[in-house]
């Protein structure tokens, strides 16, 4: 049986709590965790090679960024907790993007926050969570 848990991190206050709620469960149960931030990037734009050069540069400062200021803390915050944890940071469409690394690691389970850190976007255009409960292959516990 897998244990392994999908952790969803962007930053916002869902997002804290969904820590806290994988935590509990994956100390109860033993499961590791893999925290996972997810940059939303389109690669339908069409730029000059210049243009492509300066974006990719982006990508990878956000990437530094992302890691360094979201990713480090909750992985230090569920090691100190006793925890088996590993992080991934990508881009990408984020619910897609979430589901390709929870069939990549094999997990038993997806957690996250009701309403993560883009608010009026998703409101308008529909949200991460909702994409996930719909589409994911294993089991998303949405945490408000």
């Amino acid at each position: 049986m897998k244990n392994t848990f999908l952790l969803a991190v962007d930053g916002s206050p869902g997002s804290s709590n969904a820590v806290e709620f994988a935590t509990d469960r994956a100390k109860r149960g033993g499961a590791r965790i893999v925290v996972a931030y997810v940059i939303e990037w389109s690669p339908y734009t069409f730029n000059t090679p210049e243009e492509n050069a300066e974006r990719h540069k982006r990508r990878e400062e956000e990437l530094e960024r992302a890691t360094s200021s979201i990713v480090k803390p909750v992985v230090a915050k569920l090691k100190d907790a006793g925890l088996d944890v590993d992080s991934e940071v990508r881009h990408g469409h984020t619910a897609q993007t979430l589901i390709e690394l929870a069939k990549k690691h094999d997990v038993a389970q997806i957690f996250i926050g009701r309403r993560g850190a883009s608010g009026l976007k998703d409101m308008l255009f529909g949200s991460v969570t909702a994409n996930l409960v719909q589409t994911a292959p294993v089991p998303v516990t949405v945490v408000p």
